[in-house]
């Protein structure tokens, strides 16, 4: 007799499975707790297998569940693809979606790996910039939507997260030590200004030893023990670590993460695109970089 796993039941155990619990795949699917929790318990009674682990305080997969689980990813895959190639005729268009670079782990390739699953006809530009210039392409009508990172949140926009400035330096770096502070920091960076303003008001000297155009040279410098930086907490290079509270230097402010939309291309895909986003950030803590290394 040929049996058939039912695709919505799956769909919701591999949500648990990817979030680690029913609440959060609940959010992200917008079902109730009570509803991902029948159908988990329809699955593993229809397969006669005990799929969940629930002995401990969270949710973890059996080994029958861990096999599923690949079945299930692939199977749900191309379910996804071919609705969409079926039924998403209309929306053959291109959205530019501009990301300043330290944000855009740890959220933001799963929501385009789920946007590009429902519109597989459209074109995704992921653009990478200062927000500041971000802001710039929105209000020309280059960027669709575009997320930043903001002290206030702007008008317009909405703030989807948050993350605090932190001071960070090579993993048992000692150039905190020294004085006057060295600093590494892009030459446009927003950071950079709010960093060396408030080492001005703490009375705390310093010098700028690497300015750059780019990123990888800031990344290098710091984990060569060259400089300290600051930046958000969680966009920090995987082998950094926080300058310890011995080093004195001054707190820094908290940024929000900001999510902003334009009109000039369809509300239906940018509505769609920004619920994903705001699903990402609301529903999961955001690891560090280093974590999200850790799991590729």
């Amino acid at each position: 007799m040929i049996r058939n796993l039912d695709l919505t039941a799956l769909r919701s155990f591999m949500m648990v499975a990817e979030t680690g619990g029913v609440t959060r795949a609940a959010g992200q699917l917008h079902l109730t707790q009570s509803a991902v929790s029948m159908q988990l318990k329809r699955l593993e009674e229809s397969m006669g297998l005990a799929l969940m682990d629930r002995t401990g305080r969270g949710i973890a997969l059996t080994q029958q569940g861990e096999l599923l689980l690949s079945y299930a990813k692939r199977l749900l895959a191309l379910n996804d693809e071919a609705w969409g190639r079926l039924t998403s005729g209309d929306f053959e268009d291109e959205i530019v979606l501009g990301v300043p670079h330290d944000i855009v782990y740890p959220h933001i390739p799963g929501v385009l790996k789920r946007f590009a699953a429902e519109f597989p006809r459209v074109k995704v530009q992921l653009l990478s910039s200062y927000t500041r210039d971000l802001k710039v392409k929105l209000n020309e009508g280059n960027a669709d939507i575009i997320l930043g990172t903001e002290v206030e949140c702007p008008a317009g926009a909405v703030s989807i997260g948050s993350a605090h400035l932190s001071w960070f330096c090579a993993q048992d770096g000692r150039i905190w030590k020294k004085q006057p502070l060295a600093l590494a920091y892009e030459t446009r960076c927003l950071f950079r200004h709010i960093a060396v303003g408030a080492l001005d008001n703490a009375g705390i000297l310093w010098e700028q030893v690497v300015d750059t155009q780019h990123t990888k040279a800031v990344e290098a410098s710091v984990s060569a023990d060259f400089a300290v930086h600051a930046c958000l907490s969680g966009a920090q290079a995987a082998d950094w670590v926080e300058v310890p509270e011995e080093a004195g230097l001054p707190k820094l402010p908290k940024f929000n993460i900001t999510l902003q939309k334009g009109g000039s291309a369809n509300p239906i895909l940018i509505d769609r695109l920004a619920e994903l986003i705001s699903d990402a950030y609301t529903n999961q803590a955001t690891p560090s970089r280093l974590q999200h290394l850790q799991v590729v």
